[in-house]
């Protein structure tokens, strides 16, 4: 089935790089190709939900809740395109971006296979097989870190790896914790199960350790410290796939257990996810205006801007919890929660475009250091042009793709009522716009001959052509979202009513006529 293929493809493409090891053009070709092929699978698994509605696959034939279901509604199948255009970007830029070594020696399979586990936790209907997935990723993810053995590589992998371990024990008890409660792991039926129970406080009992993985998987204030300290260290191509995917399916993960599961004290957990929100903004904007690296003043950036996404849930949390009587605080829980979807798709192509941007910056300096780089816009303007697309855009200015969404969220929170964190987040957002200009006056401002970089061969015409294309791609994409909000709001108002209404997600998942003994799936 379609709802299958964007795992199957880079998995199956990951087996060939490996038939393939130690010849890098091959491998690279066939990352390319297949990550072009689940682009385009997901863009059709996209429109087909968007027309027909939430569509399912029982695997093995065994029918939800006894089998493995795998569900595709919108926030899903969003989520998994715009997955898709990462990696299709991504291995673009490895082409040139990636050196030979590590080209030949696992580097394009283990990308395929994070791409494949992050499509299986977008898509998975079972809280284990998300763990499953969670644990895919971090094994890849690791790999990926330490794949040429590079000293600061160890050392940031062996901080990734530890506190993600911590996440991944977490969360294995909690499914233990919610099985044990409850009889079952679909999380279709864990939203029936759990409003079962006769005291909505032990389901809040069994979301706090859950929440607390998946608030360390999407590196939220206080446990962000694993990703400042370790996304800097990998080759750019690398950084730049972490950056854009890796913290953003734990956001996935906690909007999508909050909602569907967890509805019982949706006013309690909203609360905490709105305080949350705002720590997770400020400590991560302030990290980055302190540093120096470009690749650090990024990656302090990626905390900040996971705190606009959980303001955006944590509005719709609250108002979810007390609607009114006039509908008012509801239509302000539908537009916070459309701002979070629409904010996710900007941040992910925004990052990564802006480590891409940091990678070829690499290549051709040998530093990313502000101090040691400098008078790119004269010697790069076409570079130049599209770091301040992707800048602008991260800082929400008008008319760029991070204006929409971050109006969308203060609106939201401005009917609603939620001052203070509306506040926080303009705030950030002219910090966030301070650190832009810091990175352009470092390294795009002044003159060349100032520049106090290695020696080191600069990249071929060719091989800059190759690393600027797919750049060029992700800021037209930041364009397109900012000149043409409305459809792109449209889809997530439509994502954000879907994700409130569960008994849909349930009805498409355990069907009318569900009963609780096991049978296969009629063929």
């Amino acid at each position: 089935m379609l709802i299958t293929l964007p795992i199957l493809i880079p998995m199956l493409a990951a087996a060939l790089c490996t038939l393939a090891w130690g010849q890098a053009r091959l491998q690279t070709v066939i990352a390319s190709l297949s990550s072009l092929a689940v682009l385009v699978v997901a863009a059709i698994l996209l429109t087909n939900v968007r027309a027909d509605g939430i569509q399912t696959a029982a695997l093995g034939g065994w029918a939800a809740p006894f089998g493995i279901t795998l569900v595709a509604d919108l926030f899903a199948c969003v989520m998994v395109l715009v997955a898709a255009i990462t990696g299709f970007a991504v291995t673009l830029f490895s082409i040139a971006g990636t050196d030979r070594v590590r080209a030949a020696n696992g580097q394009p399979p283990l990308m395929l296979c994070l791409l494949a586990a992050v499509s299986g936790a977008f898509l998975s209907g079972d809280i284990f097989n998300l763990y499953v997935w969670f644990e895919l990723m971090l094994l890849s993810s690791f790999v990926l870190l330490t794949l040429g053995g590079d000293r600061r590589q160890i050392e940031g992998a062996i901080k990734y790896v530890t506190l993600n371990l911590v996440s991944s024990v977490l969360f294995l008890a909690s499914v233990g914790l919610i099985y044990a409660a409850t009889g079952t792991l679909n999380m279709a039926h864990l939203a029936v199960r759990l409003d079962e129970l006769n005291d909505p406080r032990v389901a809040t009992l069994l979301s706090a350790p859950l929440l607390v993985a998946f608030g360390i998987k999407a590196a939220v204030f206080p446990v962000f410290f694993w990703l400042p300290a370790s996304y800097h260290t990998p080759p750019a191509v690398v950084s730049a796939l972490f950056a854009g995917l890796l913290t953003k399916v734990g956001v996935y993960s906690i909007a999508r257990v909050t909602l569907l599961m967890f509805d019982q004290e949706h006013a309690v957990l909203g609360e905490a996810v709105l305080l949350v929100a705002g720590l997770t903004m400020t400590t991560g904007v302030l990290g980055a205006i302190i540093q120096n690296d470009m690749r650090r003043i990024l990656s302090f950036h990626i905390i900040s801007q996971i705190g606009y996404m959980l303001m955006g849930l944590g509005i719709a949390l609250v108002v979810s919890a007390n609607p009114g009587e006039s509908g008012e605080f509801g239509e302000a829980g539908l537009i916070a929660l459309a701002g979070m979807v629409f904010y996710i798709v900007h941040h992910i192509i925004a990052k990564t475009n802006l480590f891409l941007v940091s990678g070829a910056i690499l290549h051709d300096r040998g530093t990313a250091q502000l101090d040691r780089v400098n008078g790119l816009a004269t010697t790069h303007p076409m570079l130049a042009t599209l770091f301040m697309i992707s800048a602008l855009s991260l800082a929400g200015i008008p008319i760029f793709s991070g204006f929409w969404p971050k109006l969308a969220l203060v609106t939201g929170g401005l009917t609603a009522g939620r001052y203070v964190i509306v506040a926080v987040s303009l705030a950030v957002s002219l910090c966030t716009l301070f650190s832009m200009v810091k990175i352009w006056s470092g390294a795009f401002w002044g003159s060349p001959d100032e520049a106090d970089t290695p020696e080191r061969p600069a990249p071929t015409r060719r091989a800059w052509a190759t690393m600027l294309t797919p750049i060029a791609m992700l800021a037209a994409l930041n364009i397109a979202l900012g000149l043409g909000a409305g459809p792109m709001y449209s889809l997530a108002r439509e994502t954000a009513a879907q994700l409130l209404d569960s008994g849909a997600y349930i009805d498409a998942v355990l069907g009318a006529d569900f009963d609780e003994s096991p049978g296969r799936v009629d063929q």
